[in-house]
């Protein structure tokens, strides 16, 4: 499709792409800014809408751009202060309208725009509700089965991206964790007191607060914590931002891995047995065993060792209790 502005943008995207949405073990770096010379991050989603459990009859949105006079995915650039996820559902919601539930994080994109690299990272998004108004950005929304909207789009990558979404949607998950370690806290040596009393520290601080714009995109349903201090203080913002309740137990811990790792893994199913968008807030020695567990028991395999940095989150997709997706968030603090 040729540029009738005649201006640089993602026209030539599809002769210089790079697509990296294979596999449904996905993660975002700490630092993603630091992985491509001048890059310039965005994010979006494949926005559907339907009976998740027929998935023949989804529907997914494509947008029209009056100023590039093209159809393509919702997404647009990180803001400063912002986190990737936090990027997609605010541009979302001001180019449709629209609220949506961040869901599988199906990879990322990369092409260049004049001397910079464009990097894309794309989830699925239910829609939840709101309304479309046309705007300067985007002046129509066609809603469309999936070889249609593969057919209307504009580019090649778009509808690579569509692709991998429409796979995600036919191993539809029932419940999706958010397993969170708790945020950087004083250092255990430096500690005199009861170690489930030693406090954030004023990264960790920080870090629970950024947590809350990174994960509210996910509609959370319901928060749990182990029993240290630092990690129901790591949950208190978000559980304070949605008005949920923090249920605390001993078996989200280190300790209680260490002494009965096999009723830790049976409260883990209970919660997944429980649907929604449960958040858990760990430890860091628990969370990557009990990781280890849950894919020794799914249908995705991880090779690499299991990382769990300190207020990172791991975003567990399950279908009927099997793990078959997994996204690595390293880091909330803004990528910019």
């Amino acid at each position: 499709m040729a540029n009738k502005n005649n201006k640089p943008h993602e026209v030539d995207k599809d002769q210089a792409s790079a697509m990296l949405i294979n596999g449904r073990l996905q993660m975002i770096a700490a630092r993603p800014t630091e992985e491509y010379t001048r890059p310039t991050l965005a994010a979006g989603a494949v926005l559907w809408r339907g009976d998740i459990l027929d998935p023949d009859n989804i529907e997914v949105a494509v947008i029209h751009r009056p100023h590039y006079d093209d159809w393509s995915l919702a997404k647009g650039k990180v803001d400063p202060g912002e986190s990737i996820p936090t990027t997609a559902a605010r541009e979302i919601l001001e180019e449709t309208g629209y609220d949506i539930r961040l869901g599988k994080l199906i990879g990322k994109v990369t092409y260049p725009v004049l001397d910079r690299t464009k990097v894309v990272y794309y989830w699925t998004a239910q829609v939840l509700g709101g309304e479309f108004t046309p705007n300067e950005e985007v002046d129509e929304i066609r809603w469309l089965g999936i070889d249609e909207a593969c057919e209307l789009l504009s580019y090649q990558v778009d509808t690579e991206v569509l692709a991998k979404a429409a796979k995600r949607f036919r191993t539809p998950t029932n419940t999706r964790v958010l397993y969170v370690r708790h945020a950087s806290a004083h250092a255990r040596q430096t500690w005199g007191g009861d170690d489930n009393k030693r406090p954030l520290d004023k990264k960790g601080r920080r870090q629970a607060e950024t947590l809350v714009p990174m994960l509210l995109p996910y509609k959370p349903t319901a928060i749990y914590s182990a029993i240290p201090d630092r990690c129901q203080t790591t949950a208190l913002p978000l559980a304070d931002e949605l008005g949920l309740d923090v249920s605390v137990n001993r078996l989200f811990g280190d300790d209680a891995w260490s002494q009965d790792p096999e009723a830790c893994k049976k409260r883990f199913e209970d919660v997944v047995a429980q649907g929604g968008v449960p958040v858990i807030v760990g430890q860091g020695e628990i969370i990557p065993q009990m990781i280890s567990w849950v894919v020794s028991n799914g249908t995705l395999p991880i090779n690499d060792q299991i990382k769990a940095k300190k207020a990172s989150v791991w975003v567990l997709s399950f279908h009927d209790g099997q793990l078959t997706g997994a996204d690595y968030l390293a880091s909330p603090l803004p990528v910019k």
